[in-house]
């Protein structure tokens, strides 16, 4: 009962907190908000809720990886590869060593095998805490998709780095060739389960849904245990769980381009993730501002315990901590952005985001954008409680000090620094889709012609009122034709005429008709990559709302 209550207060925080993110006179991200809540919680209550490491892994991290890893643009994320792996694997190697010495120096009691498994907690990012920061002052889209694909393998990357740093710590011994073959073990082994068991699960949901038909409910509630059941498939074989997570969400994407799905079952499946994802990463910042009180008492504690009174030094640390963030993301950033226009420019292309010296202020927006959230809270939260010989994970209480903190000072620099460093920043103008997305509409018009003139025939064969069919085929035809004609959207909000029942419900079938063509050809430009996924994605939503209105109709 304790724990369903826990469970309650935690939804209603997260919702209370959305509420008063909104009243706010002041424009405060969601996420600090929500930690101020669950701080002010704690400090009501006097208690703080006990959190298991794994259960909270479990939990927490595979629907939010699962969800990145599928709703991602595949087409920007291989646009901006190499940009995008320079800072998912790079920058992370680069940070995971840099901050690791750093920290071992700055706090000696620290040992390093532990100051390198936080050094790896505090390199992934966050761009949904970026995406509400910059609300106000909207990041531009090149920008955010290099952030969205940077934050989708880091997260990975830093985790994996965080299991080494931890296992050195647990058994006090480090062999770089046994860390090589499980590294290969790890990410292969992982990439390969989240993608067999998001095609075998596919596979077989098709199967049964060929025989039996489609459960919208069941539909939902299978992608929502599929993350799930890939993280435990990876962990329980010794692989990664957290890029079987990801490897699995990249597949959904794929797996789902055939567009076998209700067109209901999509509509209300987005609604089902879109809660899902506003839950999961409110619980976390909520979870983080309830623990706060707790964690900087232990943390405390262990500060006078190396002989120093000053509890100050927590606040040092920090801010250290996020100084030393900012250079090494700054100069690597700096460094990754030369690289590549030196790279694109010896190709004989443009530069991959400028065409000149990258200037200081898209630098640092890049650098600052660097936002630390959901992910680094819930890696930190795994550290174990105790060694293997049962005595306390040194530091720990510190690492997680300091990684809560890096979190609310990332955040709230973001939220001042971003809107002053994007303002009226000149960036090359980014390629316009709208021919591609008017071609597209097109192709999927022209198809729906051929469908309707084809479902026309099959219904009117035979009968001997032949005209009616040929009449409201031709209305129906005629929306299509008019949107090839002047390459506008008006099909899916025209309104035919008035007729006889018969009428509509035969109207009602050829817009069906036209509808699932319309689909069809729009998956099949996405499967032979003719047309990019976020405007297909764009296109068959609106698809699929015209068909749920029709059949709820």
């Amino acid at each position: 009962m304790e724990t369903i209550t826990i469970s309650l207060v935690l939804l209603l925080a997260v919702v209370i907190s959305g509420i008063l993110a909104r009243l706010s006179p002041i424009p405060l991200p969601l996420p600090l908000v929500q930690i101020g809540f669950g701080a002010l919680i704690a400090a009501t209550t006097g208690e703080a809720v006990s959190l298991n490491p794994e259960i909270f892994f479990l939990l927490l991290l595979p629907p939010l990886l699962f969800l990145d890893g599928w709703r991602i643009p595949k087409e920007e994320l291989f646009h901006d590869k190499g940009t995008i792996l320079e800072l998912a694997f790079g920058l992370v190697i680069f940070t995971v060593v840099g901050m690791g010495f750093f920290i071992h120096w700055m706090i000696p009691t620290m040992p390093l095998p532990v100051a390198f498994a936080l050094a790896a907690i505090l390199s992934p990012t966050d761009p949904i805490a970026v995406s509400s920061i910059a609300a106000r002052v909207p990041i531009p889209k090149r920008m955010m998709h290099i952030l969205e694909g940077e934050s989708l393998l880091n997260d990975a990357s830093g985790l994996v780095c965080m299991r080494f740093a931890v296992a050195a710590a647990l058994t006090g011994g480090f062999s770089l060739m046994t860390a090589a073959g499980t590294f290969l073990w790890l990410a292969l082994g992982g990439i390969a389960i989240g993608v067999g068991v998001t095609w075998s699960i596919t596979y077989a949901k098709g199967w049964i849904t060929r025989r039996i038909g489609e459960d919208t409910g069941a539909q939902i509630l299978i992608s929502l245990l599929i993350p799930f059941g890939a993280y435990l498939a990876a962990e329980h074989l010794h692989a990664s769980g957290i890029l079987a997570a990801v490897a699995a969400g990249i597949t959904m994407s794929y797996a789902e381009s055939g567009g076998q799905a209700l067109a209901t079952t999509r509509v209300r499946r987005t609604a089902v993730w879109d809660t899902v994802q506003f839950t999961v990463n409110g619980i976390i910042f909520v979870l983080l501002g309830e623990q706060l009180p707790k964690i900087a008492s232990s943390a405390a504690e262990v500060v006078r315990a190396t002989g120093r009174d000053e509890v100050a030094w927590l606040a040092v640390y920090v801010v250290a901590t996020n100084f030393a963030l900012a250079v090494l993301r700054f100069g690597w950033v700096w460094a990754s952005l030369r690289f590549t226009i030196y790279r694109r420019r010896l190709n004989g292309g443009p530069g991959a985001v400028v065409s000149s010296a990258p200037s200081w202020r898209l630098v640092a927006a890049m650098s600052l954008a660097g936002v630390r959230g959901a992910i680094t809270l819930a890696g930190v939260m795994t550290l174990p409680l105790v060694m293997l010989d049962g005595s306390p994970f040194p530091a720990r209480d510190v690492a997680v000090f300091i990684a809560a903190g890096v979190i609310i000072v990332s955040l709230a620099a973001s939220s001042i620094g971003l809107p002053f460093l994007l303002k009226g920043l000149k960036l090359p103008p980014e390629p316009s889709h709208h021919k591609e997305e008017e071609r597209a509409r097109a192709l999927a018009a022209e198809a729906a012609i051929k469908a309707i003139e084809l479902r026309q025939h099959a219904m009117s064969a035979g009968l001997s009122d032949v005209d009616r069919y040929v009449d409201v085929a031709a209305q129906v035809m005629d929306i299509y034709r008019k949107r090839i004609d002047r390459m506008q959207r008006t099909a899916e909000t025209a309104e035919l005429a008035e007729e006889v029942r018969k009428a509509e419900q035969v109207e009602r079938e050829l817009r069906l008709a036209g509808l699932r063509a319309e689909r069809e050809e729009l998956y099949r430009l996405a499967r032979n990559r003719l047309v990019s996924e976020e405007i297909i994605r764009k296109l068959v939503r609106d698809i699929d709302l015209a068909e749920t209105r029709l059949l709820a109709g």
